[in-house]
């Protein structure tokens, strides 16, 4: 690994954690992330040739610091009315302090950061929308594409965002018991959405973002040691876990997409499918299934079938018909028709997918069109399966996902042996 690589990964590590620490001394959300934004530009500037510090964090820390108290001084001078009221705070006393002077310098606020994100006066989607840009390192693009919104829409909803965290004042804390269930589901979709994004990214050269991913576990794992009884939060670890383990079987040595049914089974993580499977199982033992504990079981399925052939489909089936009421959406539906066409044939399979092509937001997404088309070829209606899979490439944003649907259309153009 290169040096630039290696600084690279490492200010990715610590970004939420020197944004946490911030935000825990001044509260302002949207100068905390501009004062740590410039600090890791400094370091990614820096690092490479004169080397990383004894103490990186601290180094972050104090950079970020001092160019926040830049800014807070220069309101505070633009406003003077309001300088005594500014000099009498926290800030004032840390300048020129180090950072990891501190007592809680090597704390980690990144968890708390990820409750202060779903802050109740945001609406579920700016929860989620925050939280990734500040957690998940991601751009507003791939904010959007996860949301199938205009980027335009998605900037507008995460500056309102931070908006309104500056006036809520709120402090980076662990929500009240009270107010924890409220909060959690949008915490545990937040997780969900950048370990997907991190899996099979929105769009570019590269089909994994594996960063996401392991900074979506990593937290899932905090997560699961804060709440070690809540069975949705081990289910989701599960699902993280499960998927994950297929990850060194996606990617094949020319950097194609490798689908699941022609993957290389002994590459796959056998102590991560252990350990999901383990989460699971005990979650579902404590009391009525949710959504992340489901998919986690669809995911165990396929992770301990030894190949295609031996995949429990109609198990699988029986897992998405309990999700399909437990949590309905057009995912569940398109995954759900895809088992459907496993177990009773293809052209159920279509018939399931019927729906979702009244669906605006799913009507046109490459996804949909990838599996009617994969439908359809098994139905022997390549012609129609031909213009599904050139249709999902060409909406396809991830290089990798375009390159494999449109091999999938070549083949379908080419004779078949002998």
């Amino acid at each position: 690994m290169t040096t630039d690589r290696r600084v690279e990964d490492l200010l990715r590590e610590l970004a939420p954690q020197v944004l946490g620490a911030l935000i825990r001394r001044y509260g302002a959300f949207d100068a905390c992330e501009d004062a740590v934004q410039d600090a890791l530009l400094r370091a990614a500037t820096h690092w490479p040739a004169g080397g990383v510090p004894d103490n990186p964090r601290g180094w972050l820390v104090t950079v970020a610091q001092n160019r926040a108290l830049d800014e807070f001084r220069a309101a505070a001078a633009r406003r003077r009315r309001e300088v005594a009221r500014f000099v009498a705070t926290p800030q004032a006393e840390l300048l020129g302090r180090p950072a990891d002077a501190d007592h809680d310098a090597d704390r980690d606020d990144s968890l708390r950061l990820l409750f202060a994100c779903c802050h109740p006066d945001l609406s579920a989607p700016s929860q989620i929308a925050l939280t990734l840009r500040a957690l998940g390192g991601l751009t507003t693009a791939q904010i959007a594409a996860a949301f199938l919104v205009p980027e335009a829409t998605m900037a507008q909803r995460i500056s309102r965002a931070k908006q309104t965290i500056k006036s809520a004042g709120t402090p980076l804390a662990m929500p009240s018991a009270a107010d924890r269930p409220a909060r959690l589901r949008a915490v545990l979709h937040v997780l969900y959405l950048i370990f997907n994004e991190g899996y099979v990214t929105s769009g570019g050269p590269e089909l994994t973002a594996t960063h996401l991913s392991d900074e979506a576990i990593r937290l899932a794992r905090w997560l699961r040691r804060l709440l070690p009884d809540d069975p949705e939060v081990a289910g989701l670890l599960a699902l993280m876990l499960l998927t994950d383990a297929r990850r060194p079987a996606r990617v094949g040595a020319d950097g194609a997409l490798v689908p699941l049914a022609d993957q290389d089974r002994t590459l796959w993580s056998a102590p991560l499918i252990e350990e999901g499977v383990g989460l699971v199982t005990r979650a579902l033992t404590q009391g009525g299934p949710g959504p992340y504990q489901l998919q986690a079981a669809i995911a165990a399925v396929h992770d301990e079938a030894p190949d295609m052939a031996a995949t429990d489909w109609p198990q699988i089936l029986g897992l998405y018909d309990l999700l399909d009421r437990v949590d309905p959406g057009p995912a569940v539906t398109l995954n759900r028709a895809v088992a459907v066409g496993m177990v009773h044939g293809p052209e159920a399979g279509l018939a399931a997918l019927a729906p979702l092509e009244s669906d605006a937001r799913m009507a046109s997404h490459h996804r949909l069109l990838a599996a009617r088309g994969h439908m359809r070829e098994l139905a022997g209606l390549l012609d129609a399966a031909l213009t599904d899979y050139r249709e999902a490439a060409a909406r396809a944003t991830s290089l990798p996902e375009r390159q494999h649907l449109a091999a999938r259309a070549a083949k379908l153009l080419s004779p078949p042996p002998g």
